[in-house]
């Protein structure tokens, strides 16, 4: 039987109830988001019950706007979203499907987060490209399509870890490193909480607010004494209370792309 996927399609009469929908989710297990019209999204959940807090939620913030939940059978919304993506370049590096290949690193679309096409991605493609890999061990928490992990083995890590707890993206994410097979990178399927302890040169973490503000501990133990986090995936108004949880880190480079932030930090 395919597999389907919990989903709520939302429809707004104003557009600038889009950046408000993005916020609002960012505390669920979100699978995707595709833009079906340009006032209309669908939203893919992890789980049912996800799904449906987060339709009980936004019936609440949103009383003017039309929200569906379905079930979307996976090759149906994965075949017409991903379909049309192409290469995309972010400083020196680019990222793409295989069927638009010019160079570097091949990703195929999958559940797994981390196509290269949403803000949070390109901003952290862009900052590990501002820091000296060379030789270093670099740990990705929650690798998605393992993109991040790959991309730090191109720029000269010798042993690159990413880790998810989603068993589709950590499949996916294996497939691409294959497909990338010259950089040494290893995906696990693991919890920050339950990973061994571990020291590492560099920590990405692309997640919600929400998860950096709960995983700040750990995060930062696996940084150590002079390891540096690049942190991505949340909001500017997330941000006053995100860099707080990493009070101990000062922030070394910041870039912003619409909303979305990404810092680069580094032990006082």
């Amino acid at each position: 039987m395919a597999r389907t996927w919990p989903a709520l399609e939302v429809s707004f009469n104003d557009p600038a109830s889009d950046e408000l929908l993005q916020a609002a989710i960012s505390d669920y297990q979100i699978a995707a988001i595709e833009e079906v019209a340009p006032t209309t999204w669908r939203v893919f959940f992890q789980t049912p019950d996800e799904r449906d807090q987060a339709a009980a939620a936004l019936a609440s913030d949103f009383p003017d706007g039309s929200i569906t939940t379905l079930d979307v059978a996976d090759q149906d919304w994965a075949a017409r979203s991903q379909a049309s993506l192409q290469a995309i370049r972010v400083g020196k590096l680019i990222v793409a499907p295989p069927w638009d290949v010019p160079e570097v690193i091949v990703i195929t679309p999958s559940m797994g987060f981390g196509t290269g096409h949403h803000a949070t991605t390109r901003l952290c493609l862009a900052a590990l490209q501002r820091v000296d890999l060379a030789g270093a061990r670099v740990l990705d928490v929650g690798t998605g399509s393992g993109v991040l992990a790959i991309a730090a083995g191109v720029f000269g890590a010798t042993y690159a870890l990413g880790i998810d707890d989603d068993p589709d993206a950590v499949q996916a994410a294996r497939e691409n490193v294959a497909l990338n097979a010259a950089v040494a990178v290893e995906i696990r399927l693991a919890d920050l909480r339950t990973l061994p302890d571990d020291r590492f040169d560099v920590v990405f973490a692309n997640l919600t607010g929400g998860l950096l503000i709960h995983t700040a501990g750990r995060l930062q133990e696996f940084a150590g004494h002079s390891g540096q986090l690049i942190l991505s995936g949340f909001m500017q108004h997330e941000e006053p209370e995100v860099l707080a949880a990493f009070s101990t880190f000062a922030t070394r480079a910041r870039t912003q792309e619409e909303e979305w932030v990404c810092v680069t930090l580094q032990r006082h």
